[in-house]
């Protein structure tokens, strides 16, 4: 008998510490579609890559140029001549290559502008995201632009909107 009542006090307690957990989702490109802030520096860095691709485009023009006269004029050159070209050729794609990397590559021009665009943006939407969360008692908000593995999700857990009007976006 003792048992029994061990037993099924446990099992009460245990009943009674668990407790729902709230979720919700989220559609973070739908967020960003709506936030003109957003579409204004995802134009500008567009604007800058372009600018930088036609700079790189340009020198590795010139490079093919340079490669291209070379080999048109190397019957009529000596060897310390054809040398030197070679040299101008190998450093001009050098250059090429150096500023590919530094405006493209991974620590580049391109990224620290992305990120000074955009970091601003992504914190304010987090912390709107992290407001809507506490207000409403969720634990946690899924992302369901990024996540793969939802099937379908009810539109009434979707609190996209909640977020944009917290941003001061009513939709």
């Amino acid at each position: 008998m003792k048992r029994i009542l061990i037993a099924a006090i446990l099992a009460i307690a245990g009943m009674a510490t668990v407790s729902a957990q709230k979720f919700a989702l989220v559609d973070m490109d739908y967020i960003l579609r709506n936030v003109p802030a957003y579409e204004m520096a995802n134009e500008q860095l567009n604007q800058v890559s372009q600018r930088w691709e036609r700079e790189v485009e340009e020198l590795s023009k010139e490079a093919e140029t340079m490669y291209k006269n070379y080999q048109s004029d190397m019957v009529f050159l000596t060897d310390d001549q054809k040398k030197k070209r070679e040299e101008e050729i190998a450093t001009k794609e050098k250059q090429v290559a150096e500023t590919r990397y530094k405006y493209f590559g991974p620590e580049g021009e391109l990224y620290k502008k992305r990120q000074s665009l955009m970091k601003p943006i992504q914190e304010d939407v987090y912390n709107a995201v992290k407001a809507v969360a506490e207000e409403k008692g969720y634990q946690t908000i899924f992302d369901r632009a990024s996540s793969q593995s939802i099937v379908f999700a009810s539109p009434r857990i979707d609190v996209s909107n909640d977020v944009l009007a917290k941003l001061g976006y009513s939709k």
